[in-house]
This record gives structure tokens, C-alpha cells and sequence, in this order.
């Protein structure tokens, strides 16, 4: 275990510092190559998990220390053995144990002994110090206080279950290929294999138990890709006719595209501005059988040579829709990154709509919950286009009855993630 644990106290420590915890975790694991596949799968584990938890697991360490320490790794350390104490099934004597040990081999020598005493100390004086911290918000919702205090102005009375939500492990949900099979006739062959699913939407089924992609049936021949329930409705409102021209702008990785091109037979536009992403989208159009026109550029100053009757803006956010898939997302981002994302989102949505067909619809995504990248950005472009239309979006599958949306607001639950669709046509 303390070798799960120095992976995870070097990947946390290094996002508490600004990096992406992807970025983070892949460098730590490479620190430790003779680390065994469960060993690399409990460090992944405690990474998210310490950080899903961070606000509550620092209000600990707050109290336990009389000062912060210097030293950001064994800060990280007592960091991930406290959210396993709090949170994990691990005995509480081998997680001190192991966490002694993996601070035996920091370079300070003080370590070993004040992880020993801050983690014992903590068990010792455990409701004590909950009692302390009952009404501190940060610590109870494990978010930003800047954060839940939106969430407080914009979602009464729901703000406190989108945080809990948010903090809940993401549901593991299936695009079925409709060129390839249907939802229903996937879940007779799911149930044929022994694995339990739920089928949510017209090709969204989610899976009881998250799989690796490799397990998955049908998953390298095309006949299903992994996205989100609620990121699969942007296809279906787009309104799709055949042999239409239509752009996927900010495209990668490509699931709204792949997912475009299994609906209907148009000629598709894949736009991103970064290379590595484009090849992810060009690896999913190839597992799918599928084709588009790949192009490399930046929406907000894109140009092309004649309009497109459709467009997909999902424009680069904030991302607070889908912190339970990226737990970085909650301390990585500061209030005022809202100021600078809307501003790149009215570049991006200004320009393209230059690039719309008149008549032709442009549909704004977000996979955020603030308003301010939300309706407020939609009702600032209204002002400024006179010629722009907002029509409400209507969901007309029956199965997408169970789905929360409020004036194009998706609010997150267990079956999906938050996201915002806006549906715009040129005059």
C-alpha cells in the first residue's frame, strides 16, 4: 500500500500546484515502473479520491498542524492516508502503518515521526475535531467557497444535491453505433454476458459496473463508444438531414462527432486546435468505420469557404459540470476564469455563426453549470444578433423523460452530467 500512497501523495501534490491531474498521475506512475497493475490502480484510486475530498480532508490537516508544513509531499502524504481513513474500507492500523513507512522514505528525517503523530492524533481525537469543522462549508461540500456560493444563487433549492452529485463516483454510460445495433438489442447481448445494464436514452445504456474499455463488448468493432447520457442529446438536436453541410467545432475527442456521423450520412467538418486531440478524434472516427474532413484551427477565428447548415459549438469552459470525472476541475479553477472562458466563448460563438447558413441551426454546448458561460452568454449574443433565433430545447424520446432540464440547463445526476445546450437558428 505505501507504494499506492507515495504515488498518490507525488500526483496530488503536483495538482495542488496547478497541474492537471491526468498529467499528474501518468508523470507519478512512471517515478514508479515496478509498480504492480493494482498498485498503479489503488494510486489512481486514492488520487481522485483525496482530491473528490480535498476540502474536507484539509480542514482536517488544518487543525492537526500548528503550521503548514514546507514540505508539499509529506503534506500530500498525511493528505491521502487522512481521506483513507475517512473514506476508504483499509484498516485504519495498516493505512498508519503504511503511510509511516512510505514517509520513511522522504528525505526529511522528522517525516516518519509527525506523520506517526498527526495520524494517530487524528484517530485519537476524530469527532473532536469533526465537531469543529460541522459548519464549515468548504469542508462539508468539499468545494471552493466561491464555488458553492453560486450554486447557492442560481440553484435554490437543488444547490446542495448538484455538490453532492458532483462528489459521487461518474456512471459509466454507452453510446450504442444505431448503424450497428440498438440500445435494446445491446442490453439482450450485455445480459447474454452476464453484465447488468440500464438502458437510459435511444443509444444510451449504463452499465451497472464500470468495465475497461477493453471488456467492453462490441467496443473495438464500433458497436458502442463511451459518452455521457447527456452529451449524447447533441446529435439528436441538432436536427440532422441527409447530405447536409455541417462543421463539429472544438471537435475532440470526438464522441459528438462520431456520434453525428452514426445518426446521419453528411458531409462533416471536424475543427480543433490542438494536434494531439485531433488524432484522438481521428482514432475514434477509425474504430467507428466513419469519416470526416479533419482540419486543424481555431474556432474563434476559423474561416471557410462556403456556410454550413448546422453547427456544433461546444465551446472550452469551466468544465464545473463534470467535476466527478475530473476532480482537479474544482481547485484548479479560480472564480475569475469564468471572465476569461466567456469571453473565448463569445469570440467562438460570434465567429461561427458567420459560418451558419441562413436558416441553418448552430447548437451552443457547454459542459458547465454556470450561468454566466450559459444563458447569460446566449442572452449577450441575442442582443448583439438580430438575426439569431433561441428555440427551447425539447427532448421528444420518451425515454428522455427522466432527464432534469431547465430552460436548456442540464442538471447533473446520477445518470449524467451538467450540461447546457442552446439551440440557435439564422434568420
Amino acid at each position: 500500500m505505501y507504494i499506492s500512497q507515495q504515488i498518490a501523495a507525488i500526483t496530488v501534490s503536483n495538482v495542488l500546484s496547478g497541474r492537471n491531474l491526468t498529467l499528474a498521475l501518468s508523470d507519478a506512475l512512471k517515478s514508479y515502473p515496478v509498480a504492480t497493475p493494482q498498485q498503479r490502480g489503488a494510486a489512481a484510486d486514492l488520487s481522485y479520491g483525496t482530491l473528490r475530498f480535498y476540502g474536507e480532508v484539509n480542514a482536517y490537516i488544518t487543525q492537526l498542524l500548528e503550521k503548514p508544513l514546507s514540505n508539499e509531499h509529506i503534506t500530500a502524504l498525511l493528505l491521502v492516508a487522512l481521506y483513507q481513513l475517512l473514506h476508504d474500507k483499509a484498516d485504519n492500523f495498516t493505512v498508519v502503518n503504511q503511510a509511516v513507512k512510505a514517509a520513511s522514505y522522504a528525505k526529511p528525517k522528522w517525516a516518519k515521526g509527525l506523520v506517526n503523530g498527526v495520524l494517530r492524533n487524528f484517530l485519537r481525537q476524530k469527532d473532536i475535531l469533526a465537531e469543529a469543522i460541522k459548519n464549515d462549508e468548504v469542508a462539508l461540500y468539499s468545494y471552493p467557497q466561491w464555488w458553492i456560493n453560486r450554486l447557492k444563487s442560481q440553484y435554490l433549492p437543488a444547490w446542495q444535491s448538484i455538490l453532492e452529485i458532483g462528489n459521487q463516483h461518474p456512471p459509466m454510460t454507452l453510446r450504442v453505433n444505431a448503424r450497428k445495433s440498438s440500445a435494446q438489442e445491446y442490453c439482450q447481448l450485455l445480459a447474454r454476458q452476464n453484465i447488468e445494464a440500464t438502458q437510459l436514452g435511444a443509444q444510451a445504456v449504463m452499465l451497472n459496473r464500470p468495465l475497461p474499455v477493453e471488456q467492453i463488448p462490441g467496443f473495438a468493432d464500433g458497436v458502442v463508444s463511451v459518452q455521457d447520457y447527456g452529451a449524447q442529446l447533441a446529435a439528436h438536436l441538432l436536427d440532422l438531414q441527409p447530405n447536409m453541410r455541417v462543421l463539429d467545432a472544438c471537435a475532440a475527442p470526438g464522441g459528438k462527432t462520431g456520434h453525428i456521423l452514426e445518426l446521419c450520412d453528411v458531409s462533416l467538418t471536424s475543427l480543433d486546435n490542438d494536434v494531439s486531440r485531433l488524432s484522438r478524434v481521428e482514432s475514434n472516427l477509425k474504430r467507428l468505420n466513419l469519416k470526416a474532413n479533419l482540419l486543424l484551427g481555431d474556432a474563434a477565428t476559423w474561416k471557410a469557404d462556403k456556410s454550413f447548415d448546422r453547427i456544433l459549438a461546444d465551446v472550452p469552459c469551466t468544465a464545473s459540470g463534470i467535476v466527478r470525472r475530473h476532480v482537479d476541475i474544482k481547485w484548479l479553477r479560480r472564480e475569475a476564469d469564468l471572465v476569461s472562458f466567456s469571453q473565448q466563448q463569445s469570440l467562438i460563438l460570434q465567429q461561427l455563426w458567420q459560418l451558419l447558413a441562413k436558416g441553418g441551426k448552430l447548437l451552443y454546448v457547454t459542459c458547465s453549470i454556470f450561468n454566466e458561460e450559459n444563458q447569460q452568454q446566449i442572452d449577450r449574443f441575442l442582443l448583439k444578433n438580430q438575426d439569431a433565433t433561441q428555440y427551447p430545447i425539447i427532448l421528444t424520446n420518451e425515454l428522455d423523460k427522466n432527464i432534469q432540464i431547465q430552460h436548456g440547463q442540464l442538471i447533473p445526476t446520477s445518470q449524467h452530467d451538467g450540461l447546457f445546450y442552446a439551440l440557435l437558428q439564422k434568420n
